[in-house]
């Protein structure tokens, strides 16, 4: 194996399409699709599973993508130390990044000038925002989660709601118990989430029916079409049609800075105060 050929594969599963990866790479379709036969070849396993509509990860090429991201984010870091740049990578979760603020970007570039910021943002399944895989350097997230191994910094705590349709009977509500929500359908967080963090934001156990979402805005869409009950801080922006009502009894979510207590560099210290400022 080789990173380019990580490369390639990282895109194709990220895109699920062999033609959009190739346009994201910037290259013809037919070298691609040949990369990443070779690249089966060389590991002598089916990476992905073919369709007239795309391509999805087989479990061997669901284990090689975490291992790729992974590499390839350190093979980053490796080049910006030889050449001496100054270089960050950043992890937000749905729209952490946005809710920080304008005001943490300004007093960081203000104070490291020189410094290039990656940004990388994450689905719902990693609430740690690629920290636990080596993806990045530093994340803004929401909790709770597992931070064994963590450092954290918490930038301020929301209230939880339900969101709700805005024809429910219990939208016109002031406050719902999580009890009341025992009838309505919920929605599924992705296989193997961190259980702290599937606990908080599901309503309750879903059924084996329910949904599985990867983003804030599937889960949205989920409530709007099928009428689920989904959780989300109070002041989450919502589509036209629905509703978030407070949900009594859940503690508040903290937005927070998280790093690895192994990485606490100088960069990374940086940004924490420049968020918690």
């Amino acid at each position: 194996m080789d990173l380019r050929a990580l490369r390639y594969f990282v895109t194709v599963a990220e895109e699920r399409h062999v033609g959009r990866a190739a346009v994201r790479l910037h290259m013809t379709q037919p070298p691609l699709s040949r990369a990443i036969r070779n690249l089966e070849k060389d590991l002598g396993v089916r990476l992905f599973d073919r369709t007239p509509k795309g391509v999805g990860l087989t479990p061997a090429g669901k284990a090689l993508y975490d291992e790729a991201r992974a590499l390839l984010a350190q093979a980053d870091r490796v080049r910006a130390r030889v050449t001496g740049a100054g270089r960050l990578s950043v992890g937000t979760l749905a729209d952490t990044a946005e809710q920080v603020g304008r005001s943490v970007v300004e007093l960081f570039r203000r104070r490291h000038p020189g410094v290039t910021v990656d940004i990388h943002e994450v689905d719902l399944g990693d609430p740690t925002a690629g920290l636990r895989a080596g993806l990045v350097d530093v994340a803004l997230t929401r909790s709770p989660f597992d931070d064994s191994g963590l450092g954290t910094r918490v930038l301020r705590s929301d209230a939880v709601g339900v969101v709700l349709r805005d024809d429910d009977p219990l939208a016109r509500r002031k406050t719902v118990a999580p009890a009341e929500l025992a009838a309505r359908p919920g929605v599924r967080l992705p296989d193997h989430t961190d259980p702290l963090w599937t606990d908080y934001w599901t309503s309750g156990p879903p059924a084996e029916d329910a949904p599985v979402v990867w983003t804030i805005q599937e889960c949205l869409q989920s409530v709007l079409w099928n009428g689920s009950a989904a959780l989300a801080p109070v002041g989450q922006p919502l589509p036209p049609g629905l509703v978030l009502v407070p949900l009594t009894g859940r503690p508040p979510s903290d937005l927070v800075v998280a790093w690895r207590k192994t990485n606490e560099g100088p960069l990374v210290r940086a940004f924490a105060e420049s968020a918690a400022a």
